[in-house]
Protein backbone atom coordinates (compact mmCIF):
# COMPACT_ATOMS: atom_id res chain seq x y z
CA UNK A 1 0.00 0.00 0.00
CA UNK A 2 2.81 2.41 0.92
CA UNK A 3 4.62 1.63 -2.34
CA UNK A 4 1.44 2.19 -4.35
CA UNK A 5 0.89 5.50 -2.56
CA UNK A 6 4.50 6.49 -3.29
CA UNK A 7 4.04 5.64 -6.99
CA UNK A 8 0.82 7.68 -7.13
CA UNK A 9 2.40 10.69 -5.41
CA UNK A 10 5.47 10.39 -7.63
CA UNK A 11 3.24 10.32 -10.73
CA UNK A 12 1.42 13.51 -9.72
CA UNK A 13 4.71 15.20 -8.76
CA UNK A 14 6.16 14.41 -12.18
CA UNK A 15 2.96 15.57 -13.86
CA UNK A 16 3.00 18.88 -11.96
CA UNK A 17 6.67 19.35 -12.79
CA UNK A 18 5.95 18.57 -16.43
CA UNK A 19 3.09 21.10 -16.53
CA UNK A 20 5.28 23.70 -14.86
CA UNK A 21 8.06 23.16 -17.39
CA UNK A 22 5.53 23.35 -20.24
CA UNK A 23 4.12 26.62 -18.92
CA UNK A 24 7.60 28.10 -18.56
CA UNK A 25 8.27 27.19 -22.20
CA UNK A 26 4.97 28.78 -23.24
CA UNK A 27 5.77 31.97 -21.34
CA UNK A 28 9.16 32.16 -23.03
CA UNK A 29 7.57 31.47 -26.44
CA UNK A 30 5.07 34.31 -25.95
CA UNK A 31 7.87 36.58 -24.79
CA UNK A 32 9.65 35.84 -28.06
CA UNK A 33 6.50 36.55 -30.08
CA UNK A 34 6.13 39.93 -28.34
CA UNK A 35 9.58 40.95 -29.56
CA UNK A 36 10.66 44.49 -28.67
CA UNK A 37 7.44 45.16 -26.73
CA UNK A 38 9.00 43.42 -23.73
CA UNK A 39 11.71 46.10 -23.71
CA UNK A 40 9.14 48.88 -24.09
CA UNK A 41 7.06 47.70 -21.11
CA UNK A 42 9.26 45.37 -19.02
CA UNK A 43 7.34 45.92 -15.77
CA UNK A 44 4.01 45.11 -17.34
CA UNK A 45 5.19 42.23 -19.54
CA UNK A 46 6.53 40.20 -16.64
CA UNK A 47 6.34 36.41 -16.46
CA UNK A 48 3.39 36.79 -14.06
CA UNK A 49 1.43 38.93 -16.54
CA UNK A 50 2.17 36.64 -19.48
CA UNK A 51 1.16 33.62 -17.38
CA UNK A 52 -2.09 35.36 -16.40
CA UNK A 53 -2.98 36.06 -20.04
CA UNK A 54 -2.07 32.50 -21.05
CA UNK A 55 -4.18 31.02 -18.27
CA UNK A 56 -7.14 33.25 -19.15
CA UNK A 57 -6.84 32.20 -22.81
CA UNK A 58 -6.70 28.49 -21.99
CA UNK A 59 -2.92 28.44 -22.57
CA UNK A 60 -3.26 29.42 -26.22
CA UNK A 61 -0.02 31.20 -27.07
CA UNK A 62 -1.59 32.77 -30.15
CA UNK A 63 -4.55 34.20 -28.23
CA UNK A 64 -2.42 35.32 -25.28
CA UNK A 65 0.05 37.09 -27.58
CA UNK A 66 -2.77 38.82 -29.45
CA UNK A 67 -4.35 39.94 -26.18
CA UNK A 68 -1.07 41.23 -24.79
CA UNK A 69 -0.33 43.22 -27.96
CA UNK A 70 -3.79 44.81 -27.83
CA UNK A 71 -3.30 45.60 -24.14
CA UNK A 72 0.09 47.21 -24.79
CA UNK A 73 -1.52 49.44 -27.41
CA UNK A 74 -4.26 50.42 -24.93
CA UNK A 75 -1.74 51.05 -22.13
CA UNK A 76 0.29 53.36 -24.38
CA UNK A 77 -2.76 55.55 -24.86
CA UNK A 78 -4.56 55.25 -21.50
CA UNK A 79 -1.46 55.08 -19.24
CA UNK A 80 -3.15 53.14 -16.37
CA UNK A 81 0.19 52.77 -14.59
CA UNK A 82 0.42 56.56 -14.21
CA UNK A 83 -2.98 57.03 -12.55
CA UNK A 84 -2.63 57.91 -8.88
CA UNK A 85 -5.03 58.56 -6.03
CA UNK A 86 -4.56 62.31 -6.57
CA UNK A 87 -5.82 61.98 -10.15
CA UNK A 88 -9.24 60.70 -9.11
CA UNK A 89 -12.19 63.02 -8.65
CA UNK A 90 -14.62 63.25 -5.71
CA UNK A 91 -12.85 60.41 -3.96
CA UNK A 92 -14.52 60.77 -0.57
CA UNK A 93 -17.80 59.79 -2.20
CA UNK A 94 -16.45 57.55 -4.98
CA UNK A 95 -14.26 55.47 -2.66
CA UNK A 96 -17.24 54.78 -0.40
CA UNK A 97 -19.10 53.65 -3.51
CA UNK A 98 -16.28 51.50 -4.95
CA UNK A 99 -13.26 50.41 -2.89
CA UNK A 100 -10.84 47.67 -1.92
CA UNK A 101 -12.13 46.07 1.29
CA UNK A 102 -9.91 45.96 4.37
CA UNK A 103 -10.48 42.20 4.69
CA UNK A 104 -9.78 39.15 2.51
CA UNK A 105 -11.93 36.15 1.70
CA UNK A 106 -11.29 32.66 3.11
CA UNK A 107 -8.77 31.96 0.34
CA UNK A 108 -6.80 35.14 0.99
CA UNK A 109 -8.17 36.91 -2.07
CA UNK A 110 -8.72 40.67 -2.24
CA UNK A 111 -12.28 41.97 -2.26
CA UNK A 112 -13.62 44.75 -4.50
CA UNK A 113 -16.78 46.23 -2.97
CA UNK A 114 -19.23 48.21 -5.12
CA UNK A 115 -22.26 49.94 -3.58
CA UNK A 116 -24.48 50.69 -6.57
CA UNK A 117 -27.31 52.27 -4.50
CA UNK A 118 -24.90 55.10 -3.67
CA UNK A 119 -25.10 57.82 -6.31
CA UNK A 120 -21.87 58.62 -8.15
CA UNK A 121 -20.87 62.28 -8.34
CA UNK A 122 -18.60 61.94 -11.35
CA UNK A 123 -18.94 61.27 -15.07
CA UNK A 124 -18.86 57.78 -16.56
CA UNK A 125 -15.38 58.58 -17.89
CA UNK A 126 -14.18 59.28 -14.32
CA UNK A 127 -15.91 56.15 -13.01
CA UNK A 128 -14.06 54.04 -15.60
CA UNK A 129 -10.81 55.75 -14.64
CA UNK A 130 -11.41 54.82 -11.00
CA UNK A 131 -12.11 51.20 -12.01
CA UNK A 132 -8.89 51.04 -14.05
CA UNK A 133 -6.98 52.50 -11.09
CA UNK A 134 -8.29 49.70 -8.85
CA UNK A 135 -7.62 46.98 -11.43
CA UNK A 136 -4.07 48.26 -11.76
CA UNK A 137 -3.79 48.15 -7.96
CA UNK A 138 -4.91 44.51 -7.90
CA UNK A 139 -2.68 43.47 -10.80
CA UNK A 140 0.36 45.15 -9.24
CA UNK A 141 -0.20 43.97 -5.68
CA UNK A 142 -0.96 40.39 -6.69
CA UNK A 143 1.68 39.94 -9.37
CA UNK A 144 2.97 36.63 -7.96
CA UNK A 145 -0.45 34.98 -7.61
CA UNK A 146 -1.01 31.80 -9.63
CA UNK A 147 -4.82 31.98 -9.74
CA UNK A 148 -7.59 34.56 -10.01
CA UNK A 149 -7.30 36.71 -6.92
CA UNK A 150 -10.17 39.21 -6.61
CA UNK A 151 -13.73 38.70 -5.37
CA UNK A 152 -16.01 41.34 -6.90
CA UNK A 153 -18.90 41.97 -4.48
CA UNK A 154 -21.63 44.34 -5.70
CA UNK A 155 -24.64 45.57 -3.75
CA UNK A 156 -27.51 45.73 -6.26
CA UNK A 157 -30.28 46.75 -3.86
CA UNK A 158 -32.12 49.73 -5.25
CA UNK A 159 -30.55 49.20 -8.68
CA UNK A 160 -32.07 50.89 -11.72
CA UNK A 161 -30.95 51.10 -15.35
CA UNK A 162 -29.55 54.58 -14.61
CA UNK A 163 -27.21 53.04 -12.01
CA UNK A 164 -25.24 51.18 -14.68
CA UNK A 165 -26.19 52.05 -18.27
CA UNK A 166 -25.67 49.27 -20.80
CA UNK A 167 -22.87 51.19 -22.52
CA UNK A 168 -21.00 51.50 -19.21
CA UNK A 169 -21.46 47.80 -18.51
CA UNK A 170 -20.10 46.95 -21.96
CA UNK A 171 -17.02 49.14 -21.48
CA UNK A 172 -16.43 47.81 -17.97
CA UNK A 173 -16.53 44.19 -19.11
CA UNK A 174 -14.32 44.95 -22.12
CA UNK A 175 -11.61 46.39 -19.88
CA UNK A 176 -11.79 43.64 -17.27
CA UNK A 177 -11.87 40.76 -19.76
CA UNK A 178 -9.41 42.05 -22.35
CA UNK A 179 -6.90 44.18 -20.44
CA UNK A 180 -7.06 42.53 -17.00
CA UNK A 181 -7.99 38.91 -17.72
CA UNK A 182 -7.51 36.44 -14.90
CA UNK A 183 -7.88 39.07 -12.18
CA UNK A 184 -11.50 38.42 -11.14
CA UNK A 185 -12.03 35.08 -9.40
CA UNK A 186 -15.73 35.43 -8.69
CA UNK A 187 -18.32 38.18 -9.21
CA UNK A 188 -21.23 38.33 -6.76
CA UNK A 189 -24.25 40.49 -7.64
CA UNK A 190 -25.93 40.78 -4.22
CA UNK A 191 -29.72 41.03 -4.06
CA UNK A 192 -30.47 42.43 -7.55
CA UNK A 193 -34.13 43.45 -8.03
CA UNK A 194 -36.43 41.55 -10.38
CA UNK A 195 -36.06 44.19 -13.09
CA UNK A 196 -32.33 43.38 -13.29
CA UNK A 197 -33.13 40.01 -14.88
CA UNK A 198 -34.14 41.68 -18.15
CA UNK A 199 -30.98 43.82 -18.10
CA UNK A 200 -28.81 40.75 -17.45
CA UNK A 201 -30.27 38.91 -20.45
CA UNK A 202 -28.75 41.62 -22.65
CA UNK A 203 -25.64 42.41 -20.61
CA UNK A 204 -24.46 38.79 -20.45
CA UNK A 205 -23.87 38.96 -24.21
CA UNK A 206 -20.81 41.10 -23.36
CA UNK A 207 -19.56 38.49 -20.88
CA UNK A 208 -17.15 35.80 -22.05
CA UNK A 209 -18.02 32.15 -21.19
CA UNK A 210 -15.27 31.77 -18.57
CA UNK A 211 -16.42 34.98 -16.89
CA UNK A 212 -20.08 33.89 -16.89
CA UNK A 213 -19.05 30.85 -14.86
CA UNK A 214 -17.65 33.20 -12.21
CA UNK A 215 -20.91 35.14 -11.73
CA UNK A 216 -22.79 33.96 -8.62
CA UNK A 217 -26.11 35.65 -7.85
CA UNK A 218 -26.96 35.92 -4.15
CA UNK A 219 -30.35 36.87 -2.73
CA UNK A 220 -30.87 37.95 0.88
CA UNK A 221 -34.20 36.11 1.12
CA UNK A 222 -32.86 32.82 -0.23
CA UNK A 223 -30.85 30.88 2.39
CA UNK A 224 -29.47 28.47 -0.22
CA UNK A 225 -27.89 31.34 -2.17
CA UNK A 226 -26.57 32.94 1.03
CA UNK A 227 -24.50 29.78 1.45
CA UNK A 228 -22.35 31.10 -1.43
CA UNK A 229 -21.41 34.04 0.79
CA UNK A 230 -20.71 31.76 3.78
CA UNK A 231 -18.51 29.48 1.64
CA UNK A 232 -16.40 32.37 0.35
CA UNK A 233 -16.17 34.76 3.31
CA UNK A 234 -15.45 34.63 7.01
CA UNK A 235 -18.79 36.04 8.19
CA UNK A 236 -17.14 37.64 11.23
CA UNK A 237 -15.20 39.99 8.94
CA UNK A 238 -17.86 40.55 6.28
CA UNK A 239 -20.14 43.56 6.75
CA UNK A 240 -23.72 42.87 7.80
CA UNK A 241 -25.13 44.48 4.63
CA UNK A 242 -23.82 41.45 2.70
CA UNK A 243 -24.98 38.88 5.24
CA UNK A 244 -21.90 39.02 7.44
CA UNK A 245 -21.57 39.51 11.19
CA UNK A 246 -19.03 42.34 11.31
CA UNK A 247 -20.13 45.27 13.47
CA UNK A 248 -17.59 47.59 11.84
CA UNK A 249 -19.66 49.72 9.47
CA UNK A 250 -17.58 52.90 9.32
CA UNK A 251 -15.56 53.43 6.15
CA UNK A 252 -12.48 55.43 7.21
CA UNK A 253 -11.60 57.55 4.18
CA UNK A 254 -8.40 58.83 5.81
CA UNK A 255 -6.98 55.36 6.43
CA UNK A 256 -8.06 54.25 2.97
CA UNK A 257 -6.38 57.29 1.38
CA UNK A 258 -3.12 56.47 3.18
CA UNK A 259 -3.35 52.87 2.04
CA UNK A 260 -3.84 53.79 -1.61
CA UNK A 261 -1.10 56.42 -1.52
CA UNK A 262 1.33 53.83 -0.16
CA UNK A 263 0.37 51.49 -2.99
CA UNK A 264 0.86 54.30 -5.54
CA UNK A 265 4.32 54.96 -4.17
CA UNK A 266 5.28 51.28 -4.37
CA UNK A 267 4.32 51.06 -8.05
CA UNK A 268 5.84 54.44 -8.95
CA UNK A 269 2.59 56.28 -9.64
CA UNK A 270 2.57 58.53 -6.57
CA UNK A 271 2.11 62.27 -7.03
CA UNK A 272 1.75 62.95 -3.31
CA UNK A 273 4.43 65.36 -2.16
CA UNK A 274 3.78 65.75 1.57
CA UNK A 275 6.54 63.36 2.43
CA UNK A 276 4.26 60.36 3.05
Amino acid sequence: WAYAKFKTNNFFTKRLTSNFDLHVCQINEVRGLLGSLTEEMPSFLSDATIRRFLRARNWSMEQATKGLKETVKWRREYRPDAISWEDLAEMENEARRTHVADYLDKNGRSVLVVNLPMQSKVSVKEQIKHLVYLLEYFATNSADEQDDYVVWLTDFRGWSISSTPLSTTRETMHIIQNYYPGVIAVAIPFDPPRVFESFWKIAKNFVQPNMKEKVKFVYANKPESLKIIADIFDLDTLESSFGGRSTSTIFDINKYTERMRRADKMRGASKYTNGK
